[in-house]
């Protein structure tokens, strides 16, 4: 694992909860797997004796019905995946598919389930690191509630750069519609609200997206530039 890993493993709270040492030697018994595209990682049914952590990437979490596909969940690099099945035990209740390339690493269930037996003090931490991310998801959710979509949009393309001013291109990261969903909005009101963003200074060709000044848009999304965004659907 590198330095970079190291950060992400600062922010998932399931390793936060180990604390580094810990959480490192846990995660360097595995080796990562790179995914292409489209591959899926575990489908809906199959015996849920892993979770994942995702290293870079994006990852969604769906369920496949008669009305088509339901995004349950989408995820980004730092975050982990699939533990909550893991530990009521049992079979996923949806399927994992990368939605751009991305590394996994696999954990084997047993393993989490034998650090938790020789440290029962990091299931407590565990449970209050958890209710933690719950509280900053619930917040995630009711400012999104509180502002436009044309907010919501520009919120999400500055959190894809770090620049902080000026012009800049950016490649979004899935597909349209599942950034729509992301951000609790249907597709065709995802697309009337970033035709409403040329008025700030965006404009779309394909997957890319022009910010004439971050600066401007930042303003008019209340936002602070370069703040970093976290995800988990």
């Amino acid at each position: 694992m590198t330095a970079d890993h190291d950060t992400f493993l600062s922010r998932a709270p399931l390793f936060v909860a180990m604390g580094p040492e810990l959480a490192r030697s846990t995660v360097q018994k595995h080796t990562p797997r790179f995914y292409e595209r489209g591959e899926e990682i575990f489908c809906e049914g199959e015996a849920a004796d892993s979770f994942f952590f995702l290293i870079e990437g994006w990852v969604k979490v769906f369920r496949r019905g008669d009305e088509g596909e339901q995004v349950v969940a989408i995820f980004s690099a730092g975050d982990t995946f699939g533990e909550a099945a893991m530990f009521v035990g049992g079979h996923y209740p949806a399927s994992a598919q990368a939605v751009s390339p991305a590394r996994v690493l696999q954990i084997d269930g047993a393993a989490l389930r034998r650090v938790l037996l020789e440290n029962p003090q990091v299931a407590f931490s565990m449970l209050a690191s958890f209710s933690d991310h719950l509280k900053h998801l619930v917040a995630q959710i009711d400012r999104l509630k509180a502002r436009s979509d044309a907010e919501r949009i520009a919120d999400f393309l500055l959190a894809q750069t770090k620049e902080t001013s000026g012009a800049v291109t950016i490649a979004l990261p899935y597909e349209k519609p599942l950034i729509a969903s992301r951000l609790g909005m249907k597709p065709e009101t995802f697309s009337r609200a970033l035709v409403r963003l040329r008025d700030h200074g965006v404009k779309v060709c394909r997957d890319d997206v022009l910010i004439n000044d971050v600066g401007a848009l930042s303003r008019f999304a209340a936002r602070p530039p370069g703040a970093e965004a976290r995800s988990g659907g």
